[in-house]
């Protein structure tokens, strides 16, 4: 999705980046990453959300730091209160003298041009698939908004018949809509923004939040089974907030015959695997280890 959010950026002359999410954020992660090759300044205003003081530079945030971003953590209860620092952080750069790009959450009016990238990542995903001559029936995400809304628009557009699944990691949208109504019109401004003819209607989404657990960016107990489940079948990492979820989802609903086992299922891994090391702690392994 960067090179389209970043394209703009550079498009519009920006020198510097703001943004912010969790501490652990991956797409903070990626984003820092980004502009640091791209020769931009990024400044992240992240969200301190596990109780207790903070004690260490680890996982995501440890990236953060390596790749040049300029971090600052704050203590906030809301996305909104969060947007509104980083707007205060965009002004006070500005009076700096320098040329800012606003990304999320401190600007949510563009969310469409956040979907583009798994939109192309959808056409991708069918094309490896057939030239595998693997016909998918279901496919399953955790997403809040862009990410499902991408795979969506590009899903009614090419008139696939893979039913998408998006798991919440939050029990409310940003924007305060509803997901369905959200993850629609962010899917039609993506439609807009690549100018394609497609209609993505709010029953067209199926996302749930039945599986965000204790809350955002904390470890729930089917999360941390999925991640030990996963790691231990095929040896394969998931993060504690977000693809962890979104297993087990996925693994409840084979487990109560949801799917035929003929199914072909994809899942969709969307990163966040250095989570791991700042909150390995939270995910029941003590004991394991002989001493």
């Amino acid at each position: 999705m960067f090179e389209f959010l970043l394209g703009e950026a550079i498009q519009m002359g920006a020198d510097t980046v703001v943004a912010g999410a969790a501490i652990q954020s991956n797409n903070c992660r990626q984003l820092a990453a980004a502009c640091a090759k791209l020769g931009l300044q990024c400044h992240l205003i992240l969200r301190q959300l596990e109780s207790g003081p903070f004690e260490s530079i680890q996982g995501t945030l440890l990236l953060y730091l390596i790749v040049g971003a300029q971090v600052e953590i704050v203590r906030v209860d809301d996305w909104a209160t969060q947007g509104e620092l980083i707007r205060d952080k965009v002004r006070a750069l500005e009076e700096d003298g320098r040329k800012v790009y606003v990304a999320r959450v401190g600007d949510e009016s563009h969310l469409g041009l956040w979907s583009t990238g798994y939109a192309n990542g959808f056409v991708e995903l069918v094309e490896q698939a057939e030239a595998l001559d693997l016909k998918l029936d279901e496919l399953w995400v955790c997403s809040s908004d862009t990410t499902l809304a991408g795979l969506l628009m590009a899903s009614k557009f090419t008139r696939s018949s893979i039913r998408l699944v998006g798991v919440s990691a939050i029990g409310e949208p940003v924007t305060g809509s509803s997901f369905p109504q959200l993850i629609s019109d962010t899917a039609m401004q993506c439609a807009q923004i690549l100018g394609l003819e497609v209609e993505v209607l709010p029953e067209d989404v199926a996302c749930t939040t039945d599986y965000v657990g204790p809350g955002y960016s904390v470890p729930s107990d089917a999360g941390r089974e999925a991640i030990k489940l996963l790691g231990r079948t095929e040896g394969i990492l998931l993060d504690p907030s977000y693809s962890s979820k979104a297993m087990a989802a996925l693994v409840e609903h084979v487990r109560n015959g949801g799917t035929s086992p003929a199914s072909k299922i994809c899942f969709l891994h969307t990163g966040g695997v250095p989570a791991l090391f700042a909150q390995h702690q939270q995910l029941g392994l003590e004991g394991l280890l002989d001493r």
